[in-house]
């Protein structure tokens, strides 16, 4: 994980390393610290791609192009064949600030579903392992459809990928900010993740559509409002 600049207002006793941090390894969301907060987001939409899926499974099984231009601006740098490095943003509460950069694979299809989990970064900073923890999972799945009208005489070919985003953020608070209510705490951090998981992925949807329908020479469907 990397971190944008933290609270400046921090003392040596609010300062959550390296006293109590977490061995090297041991992930944050297993602490018992009541310092640390959980930070949860759910987002769903659907994709309409004017092709036929073994046409968009060929396009989304060389993610090596599309997912670094469209994760474009955030930051993305290779991890081995099949995975990222990706900074997702800042994300505050309260004054304490954090840009997580967080490690993704992108599986293999199966059956037409594709999965996106978190990994390991090689090389990490073990000093920032007991301050944050982020888990990313992801998935897509390619279901057949018939043009946007429903008609049958001459359908367009069309697929409909279905994406789901579960994101957790596990984050150790300063100790001042815990002296807050718990509720306010929580339902702040909540909120803003939300806002933060939204903005990302219809962003990301919008951009591999526009992508995929660029790359292809075809129409691309007008953008639509999220489903969820």
């Amino acid at each position: 994980m990397s971190t944008a600049p933290l609270d400046r207002n921090l003392t040596p006793a609010d300062d959550p390393s390296p006293k109590g941090s977490l061995a090297p390894g041991l992930l944050l969301r297993h602490s018992d610290d009541p310092r640390v907060r959980r930070y949860a987001s759910a987002f769903a939409d659907v994709m309409e791609m004017r092709a036929n899926p073994p046409v968009v499974a060929q396009y989304l099984d060389h993610h090596e192009g599309w997912f670094r231009r469209c994760a474009a601006p955030m930051s993305v740098h290779p991890l081995g064949k099949r995975g990222y490095a990706l900074t997702l943003g800042t994300f505050g509460n309260f004054g304490f600030e954090v840009e997580p950069t967080i490690g993704l694979e992108l599986l293999p299809q199966d059956q037409g579903l594709y999965r996106i989990l978190t990994m390991p970064q090689p090389g990490g900073d073990s000093n920032l392992e007991g301050l944050y923890d982020v888990e990313f999972n992801a998935s897509l799945q390619l279901e057949q459809s018939h043009d946007a009208d429903g008609t049958s005489n001459n359908p367009q070919p069309q697929t409909l990928v279905r994406w789901e985003l579960d994101l957790s953020v596990w984050i150790r608070l300063p100790g001042v900010i815990t002296l807050l209510p718990e509720g306010l705490v929580q339902s702040s951090g909540d909120h803003l993740l939300r806002q933060i998981v939204r903005q990302i992925s219809r962003r990301l949807t919008w951009k591999v559509q526009e992508d995929f329908h660029g790359s292809h020479d075809l129409e691309c469907p007008p953008r639509r409002s999220a489903q969820f």
